[in-house]
């Protein structure tokens, strides 16, 4: 009699158990709603902002390593036309796709200070960040004003670059970067100040830099290195002014030249 008491304790006892851990896993999946739980990782938007900027950052860096190994087997076996080579090298410049080295400015953008923001809560958000247009202007202007070749971030700007802000972040090459925002440009650095003071856009700027102290400073470089742009080169679409833009797809993308 006892040992058929125990069997039946054992058998109701078994359906509870699994009801009762399945209760505590539904009610850790909804407390969670998908994010981890555990308080050492970094969930914060900055360090996920971060984090993927890093690993975009490495996944280029390779990118552009076995870009060059490519090219370098190809002119070991001479599978490459020594005119084109030397026309695509006379070309590399002007592309970005070399490093270049040279005198003048870098252009730093931040957000309002924190003390700033508190103390101003009836202020429109806008106000206090630093947004694309900003860095869209600083890039204009130092374009104007003849640079030889510019990076955003350390990151060289080509003609096919763009800006984006995506929250109180900015997305460059399809990595998202927070501020402050570093803008160098090499060329004649009186030329390259003086497209900056003419330009109405940051002669706009600088009134959010006295009232709500934006950051916007400009350091005179004797000399800087910049990086080659290491993307791809790919053109996805364009469109020219007064034509409707119509859908298109990379040669790439279909086997075509």
């Amino acid at each position: 009699m006892r040992r058929l008491k125990r069997i039946s304790l054992w058998r109701a006892g078994v359906p509870l158990a699994l009801l009762c851990a399945g209760l505590l896993f539904a009610t850790s999946a909804t407390s969670a709603r998908g994010t981890d739980l555990r308080p050492s990782r970094n969930t914060t938007l900055a360090g996920l902002v971060e984090e993927q900027s890093r690993r975009s950052a490495a996944l280029v860096r390779q990118h552009a390593t076995l870009t060059q190994e490519i090219e370098q087997l190809q002119e070991q076996q001479g599978s490459i036309d020594p005119k084109v080579a030397a026309r695509l090298k006379s070309l590399s410049d002007a592309v970005g796709t070399t490093p270049v080295t040279g005198p003048g400015l870098t252009v730093t953008l931040k957000d309002a200070p924190k003390d700033v923001v508190r103390d101003n809560p009836d202020v429109d958000a806008d106000w206090l960040v630093i947004h694309q247009q900003d860095i869209q202007a600083v890039v204009n202007a130092l374009w104007a004003g003849g640079a030889e070749a510019l990076t955003i971030q350390n990151h060289r700007v080509i003609s096919t670059t763009g800006i984006k802000c995506v929250g109180n972040s900015v997305v460059l090459h399809g990595v998202p970067y927070l501020p402050p925002y570093k803008i160098t440009a090499i060329g004649d650095k009186r030329k390259l100040q003086k497209a900056l003071d003419d330009s109405k856009y940051i002669e706009n700027l600088q009134d959010y830099v006295v009232r709500f102290q934006l950051g916007y400073d400009v350091t005179n470089e004797s000399s800087i290195l910049m990086p080659a742009y290491e993307g791809t080169l790919d053109l996805q679409s364009a469109a020219a002014p007064g034509f409707e833009r119509t859908p298109t797809v990379s040669p790439t993308a279909t086997g075509g030249r």
